[in-house]
């Protein structure tokens, strides 16, 4: 796989990095490239995926799994970032159950089939993503309307600004996306026996 730095080895990395690896790759069928590009440097991989656990499963938000992926997909096509764009879509297209909404979150979600609520929280999200010094009442109001609160509202920031750093390091390391997410949720799962 193409990347600038060396992926880790499985082998090489702490017991505790290899069970987490070890039990996405039972779960997927594969193991995602940014859990052995990570694994370089364990601090970090437990800092990172903490605080990804932290805000993509979070029980107490008002935000579904699909709204919360619709969010790095959006987020992560503003910021050009083909590892999290396709990752992120294929687990949209399997939280959503609909593959085109994924493509077209990812292209322009103003146009994308989704609802006023989804909108707004894209909206929301995009500010942050740009504009995050203009973030005002208003703003908070408007999700609000839709039945999302402050804490609601600190949830899609975090979600924004946690994959914005995400996006910079999958682009800045050349990280590709594994060919197993391409299919993700456009076609059935192959079944193992």
């Amino acid at each position: 796989m193409d990347t600038r730095y060396p992926f880790a080895e499985l082998t090489d990395v702490p017991e505790d990095i290899r069970a987490a690896i070890l039990e996405v790759q039972e779960k997927s069928g594969f193991i995602p490239n940014v859990f052995l590009l990570l694994a370089r440097r364990p601090a970090e991989f437990r800092a990172f995926f903490a605080y990804h656990d932290a805000l993509m499963l979070r029980a107490e938000s008002h935000l579904s799994k699909g709204e919360r992926e619709m969010i790095v997909t959006s987020i992560s096509a503003a910021n050009r970032c083909t590892y999290c764009v396709v990752a992120h879509s294929a687990l949209l297209r399997i939280y959503e159950k609909k593959p085109l909404v994924a493509d077209q979150v990812a292209v322009n979600h103003r146009t994308a089939d989704i609802t006023p609520r989804q909108r707004a929280i894209l909206d929301f999200a995009h500010t942050v993503n740009t504009r995050s010094h203009e973030v005002a009442d208003q703003d908070i109001e408007v999700l609000a309307a839709y039945g999302l609160d402050a804490e609601d509202a600190w949830d899609i920031a975090s979600i924004t600004a946690f994959f914005g750093l995400s996006n910079r390091i999958a682009s800045t390391t050349g990280l590709m996306p594994n060919p197993e997410f391409y299919l993700m949720g456009r076609v059935p799962r192959a079944k193992t026996e």
